[in-house]
């Protein structure tokens, strides 16, 4: 892509995502120069004056009107705190407000107009209650660009993990794991791999029952669908391993067995990462024709508009999507 700005987008607009936008660009000035934020201007403004900020908000149409020296804001919808919302509470007005920004960053994504987006954190109900019945940002971004074959990724700086199966019961989780989707995972974990420069990456495939089955014992779906996966792409000349026993496999990835491992389900990929990585893991979108990286944590509800949320994660997920981008 021509254009190397990243958009933001501020999430649900009653949690911590205004807070964590806005404190990434207002405390680590090098973020400013070519990012911009997709939310509510309202909003923004409001925790910008709470927050006693320096940095000067603009509110733009467009990223051709990008304002050095300032916090650029396309304001997508119009909304104000304690009159649309109020902070801490599911709303259908700030979960469609959520759900707005992120559709007019993909479009400016896809006209080339910003290069990535990094997503603040949405709330499910709060997305359903407005009207927009997504599991979440994935399927989002996959319906939005018209992707058929997608995953989740969770990166942090010892391991990343993809996902055969994110958000689903984890009875579906298990009729989900055929040999199409495995193979589909781990194409997807190794192209991503490679473009943050891993020219020959390790993959572990783990395996979806304990003990990886125990030669059939405890499932079959090892012997089934998961091995045929794996030596379909050692065929195809993939580094591959598996499936590897999930009690031991994320160890192994921690410890430099394995650049990236392909987990069966949400928690099995997720909890390793969240208990390595909670305030730095990235959450990125593989398969999507633009770059999508985002934070790896909720609204936290709990803590919106108390001043003391961390931006951490939301750095990480910035730079992140620049590697990308320049590898």
């Amino acid at each position: 892509m021509a254009a190397k700005f990243v958009g933001i987008t501020m999430g649900d607009p009653a949690g911590i995502g205004p807070e964590i936008s806005l404190k990434a660009l207002e405390y680590h000035h090098e973020y400013q120069q070519s990012t911009v934020i997709y939310g509510s201007y309202g909003v923004l403004k409001y925790y910008h004056d709470a927050l006693k900020m320096k940095t000067p908000l603009a509110r733009i149409d467009s990223v051709g009107d990008f304002k050095p020296g300032c916090i650029n804001v396309i304001s997508v919808v119009e909304l104000e705190v304690g009159k649309d919302f109020k902070i801490g509470q599911v709303s259908a007005a700030a979960g469609d407000g959520a759900y707005q920004y992120i559709a007019r960053a993909i479009d400016d994504a896809m006209k080339g107009d910003i290069s990535v987006v990094t997503t603040a954190p949405l709330n499910k109900e709060a997305l359903h209650k407005g009207g927009h019945n997504f599991d979440g940002h994935t399927e989002i971004f996959a319906t939005l660009t018209g992707t058929q074959t997608y995953t989740m990724m969770l990166w942090c700086e010892t391991m990343s993990v993809v996902h055969v199966s994110t958000h689903c019961s984890l009875r579906e989780a298990c009729d989900r794991a055929t040999k199409a989707r495995v193979l589909e995972c781990i194409h997807l974990a190794d192209d991503a791999m490679k473009r943050l420069g891993k020219p020959s990456p390790r993959i572990a495939v783990a395996g979806l029952n304990p003990h990886s089955g125990e030669a059939g014992i405890f499932g079959r779906e090892e012997i089934e669908e998961i091995t045929p996966a794996i030596e379909a792409a050692k065929q195809e000349g993939l580094c591959v391993d598996g499936p590897v026993s999930p009690d031991t496999v994320f160890l192994k990835a921690h410890k430099g067995v394995y650049d990236i491992v392909v987990a069966m389900y949400h928690d099995q990929g997720h909890i390793p990462v969240k208990m390595m990585a909670f305030d730095s893991g990235v959450n990125v979108t593989l398969g999507l024709p633009i770059i999508r990286t985002s934070v790896d944590h909720g609204t936290a509800f709990d803590i919106a508009g108390k001043g003391i949320a961390n931006e951490e994660s939301m750095l990480y997920a910035l730079d992140l999507g620049k590697n990308f981008i320049t590898q």
